[in-house]
């Protein structure tokens, strides 16, 4: 007997709407379920936001925020962990409920533990992100104290390099922007 696999839409995710203990994501009509992010987790989307927004306070040229959600489509919508977008593209970006609706120009990840959660982040994520047009993706990882930058290259996201704890974090994206890497964890 063959099934039709479910294909979730926005609209399903008002029945997780009173569950805090989860967040839930749709990526190409599949639902991803992970556990609310650890202690760690969120130390480390605070110290990326609070880089990315001092330097975006110093150029003026955009803003950053924690887990925002990303309505893409219908059958694509993300919480990133951390996201920046330059003033221009945000004022275009935002609904009338102030969801993002399209690309920002930088998504950071920071890795959850276990296989499933990095193969969402690596793969998956990468894929869409790709796919929708980001500009620039962090994948962070506080455990190997690392980032991957993955950078548009040909239309497509491309690892670009991997930096680790006593390396400078820069980008072509956000210029003048510089930061070791340790800072982020």
């Amino acid at each position: 007997m063959q099934t039709t696999p479910v294909r979730w839409t926005t609209a399903d995710l008002e029945f997780f709407a009173s569950d805090r203990k989860n967040r839930y994501e749709i990526i190409d009509g599949e639902l991803f379920v992970t556990k609310s992010p650890s202690w760690d987790h969120q130390s480390s989307c605070g110290n990326i936001v609070t880089v990315l927004n001092n330097w975006s306070d110093e150029t003026g040229l955009g803003k950053a925020a924690i887990a925002p959600g990303i309505i893409f489509s219908d059958s694509d919508n993300v919480i990133p962990d951390v996201v920046w977008a330059s003033h221009e593209r945000l004022k275009h970006l935002l609904d009338e409920a102030g969801h993002l609706t399209g690309a920002p120009e930088l998504v950071v990840e920071v890795l959850s533990p276990g296989a499933k959660n990095e193969k969402r982040d690596k793969e998956t994520k990468l894929k869409l992100y790709s796919v929708q047009g980001v500009q620039e993706y962090w994948i962070c990882d506080s455990i190997q104290k690392k980032v991957e930058v993955y950078r548009r290259e040909q239309a497509a996201l491309k690892l670009a390099v991997t930096l680790f704890s006593q390396d400078e974090l820069t980008s072509p994206l956000l210029p003048g922007f510089n930061c070791l890497v340790s800072k982020l964890f």
